[in-house]
């Protein structure tokens, strides 16, 4: 059996959009669930049965469907909120509807024994900031001097000893969550990593509100955006200091700074790649920094990060091919 592939992500996803006609091209076969119009547009069937079970899933919309069994990998891309047939659902009935599409859908996935990039439970367990600075740590990084607290004194002291400047970096999501709100509730639509101010410290109580991390600002020579697919590390020279919007946070894309093709020292090389096999995913994206002085720091780990910018800016790179090739190999090697 020729097995296919199972993409998980929502409508607007274009990596995904990109994904499928590189598959086509080299004689793959995939599926595609896309979570924002899940269960609306599917039919799930799981049966259980005393010789065993049997899962199929067909778009109606389309007519195609999959059996379970005919699946050798999965590409867990993004999330998206569930959608369903009645629009007039009460909020109860909203929240159960989610509660048991959820259970209906990955109780099926879940069971799926095959090659994940990545498998959401994975994915989950990589996602935690403070735990990514104790285990890039003890792998051998360098880190930056943090510190995750609700205390305001605890802020000051750290400020205090500080020999350079203090920032701020949102540890779930720059952007305030401003996507999980409607428009008329979204009060700002994010916050960049930010030095800490003489002005800002004036106010800094309001910590008592909810942990934030600080860390120390680290001078940089460059940023690293390290791109590993499977056992492939792909890793890109952000020129960051060649603009001033982008000195402290390189995630302006306004700013038109270089984007390069480099390699890392092996250490630091074997480091990513232990630090991603770990979490037990295929598939991740790390921030690195460089500094003047050539040493290497570790910033964070991105389980679900966004690649298409960095085929965008060095297309040498083959990110996508390269990622179809990958799902494809595993796929057909799929004893399932």
């Amino acid at each position: 059996m020729t097995k296919k592939i199972l993409i998980v992500t929502h409508s607007g996803d274009l990596h995904a959009d990109l994904l499928t006609p590189i598959l086509a091209a080299k004689g793959g076969a995939w599926f595609r669930i896309d979570l924002d119009t899940f269960p609306r547009d599917y039919e799930l069937i799981q049966s259980f049965q005393p010789h065993g079970c049997r899962s199929e899933i067909r778009h109606l919309p389309s007519g195609a469907s999959i059996d379970v069994a005919e699946i050798g990998a999965v590409w867990a891309r993004k999330p998206g909120d569930f959608a369903y047939r009645s629009e007039d659902l009460g909020p109860q009935e909203l929240a159960y509807a989610k509660m048991e599409s959820e259970q209906a859908l990955f109780g099926l996935l879940y069971g799926l024994d095959c090659y994940w990039v990545s498998h959401p439970l994975a994915m989950r367990g990589a996602m935690w900031k403070g735990e990514q600075l104790q285990r890039a740590q003890r792998l051998g990084f360098r880190i930056p001097t943090t510190l995750i607290t609700n205390s305001a004194a605890q802020v000051r002291q750290f400020h205090a000893q500080l020999p350079e400047q203090m920032i701020f970096k949102a540890m779930s999501t720059p952007t305030l969550a401003a996507e999980e709100v409607a428009a008329a509730d979204c009060v700002a639509e994010g916050l960049t990593t930010t030095v800490i101010d003489d002005d800002m410290m004036e106010s800094i109580d309001a910590v008592a509100e909810l942990p934030c991390q600080f860390q120390q600002y680290i001078a940089k020579q460059y940023e690293l955006r390290v791109t590993v697919i499977g056992c492939r590390v792909f890793a890109a020279k952000i020129h960051s200091q060649d603009d001033s919007r982008t000195a402290v946070d390189c995630r302006d894309m306004s700013a038109p700074i270089r984007y390069t093709p480099t390699l890392l020292p092996p250490q630091i090389e074997r480091r990513c790649l232990e630090l991603v096999a770990s979490y037990g995913l295929n598939y991740s994206a790390l921030d690195l920094i460089v500094t003047p002085d050539n040493e290497y720091v570790f910033l964070e780990n991105n389980p679900a990060g966004q690649f298409l910018f960095i085929e965008q800016l060095i297309p040498e790179f083959n990110l996508l091919e390269t990622l179809a090739d990958q799902l494809l190999q595993e796929a057909a090697c799929s004893t399932r």
